[in-house]
């Protein structure tokens, strides 16, 4: 039988944490942050992590599941 294929697009954006949440990127941070207030954009700063009701998707996604 083949190996299982983890999707490319998944493992560029997914990483998982020793304690088993996966850590993401935040949307909204690329470019034309001129207009967004300060306080958006030191939010979006922090580390994110996936939802909880999405983390069986990902993981399926990196072959993690």
């Amino acid at each position: 039988m083949p190996k299982m294929k983890s999707n490319s697009g998944a493992l560029k954006r997914f990483k998982i944490k020793k304690n088993g949440q996966i850590k993401r990127g935040s949307a909204f941070r690329s470019h034309i942050l001129t207009k967004m207030d300060q306080k958006r954009k030191v939010n979006l700063r922090g580390p994110q992590t996936v939802d909880s009701t999405d983390v069986k998707r990902v993981k399926a996604m990196l072959c993690k599941a």
